[in-house]
């Protein structure tokens, strides 16, 4: 895996969103391999409920600037320390059905055991990247979407969690730089038109 790729990134900005918030990437290194953190989010939250995301949230008034929103929310919902997190680089914003436009920040943490708030994070799992680039465990639908036109949805399915949605952007786009993986080419799965776009499209 090389995060170089991902240091010299110049990141695509959105700011015509209603709203912006901020994710970390989280990377741990183990001795087979290199592994992400991700969070399953509570099943009683009013938005995406019981998804995969990574850790994050909002932007507060108070949050110095996007990365400080990361860093607050993480520590939030996983119990990362400031001084735990070492920032690589920035991938794309990303937009979601809830208007938000999301800023990805790729960082270093350590090995270790996090617990997750149960507040607003059910499970934190940490997911092999071997796995999540193993053709087997991937899938792309092609959707409609009623403001965005024609988005392509991802899937990773790996140890029996499903990442998708604006997390599943965010990943394949990490992948895709630090990694040699591509997304097979053709679509495995066109959804029909008048399926329920609301939490799979951007």
């Amino acid at each position: 895996m090389d995060l170089g790729r991902v240091a010299e990134h110049t990141p695509r900005i959105i700011e015509d969103e209603d709203r912006d918030a901020a994710v970390l990437v989280p990377v741990i290194r183990r001795p087979d391999g290199h592994y992400l953190l991700f969070i399953k989010r509570g099943d009683h939250l009013g938005e995406h409920p019981g998804q995969m995301g990574f850790p994050g949230g909002g932007h507060e008034p108070s949050d110095d600037d996007l990365s400080e929103t990361a860093v607050r929310e993480a520590g939030e919902e996983v119990g990362l320390q400031r001084d735990e997190i070492a920032f690589v680089g920035r991938l794309d914003d990303t937009r979601t059905t809830s208007r938000y436009a999301v800023t990805p920040y790729v960082a270093r943490i350590p090995d270790r055991t996090y617990r997750p708030d149960e507040r607003e994070v059910s499970e934190v799992a940490i997911l092999p990247i071997d796995a999540l680039t193993d053709p087997a465990n991937y899938e792309v639908e092609r959707r409609e979407h009623p403001r965005y036109g024609e988005v392509f949805v991802h899937f990773f399915r790996v140890d029996g969690y499903t990442v998708w949605g604006a997390t599943g952007r965010m990943l394949v786009q990490f992948l895709e730089l630090a990694t040699d993986w591509r997304p097979p080419s053709g679509v495995e799965h066109v959804v029909d038109p008048e399926a329920d776009l609301r939490t799979g499209g951007p």
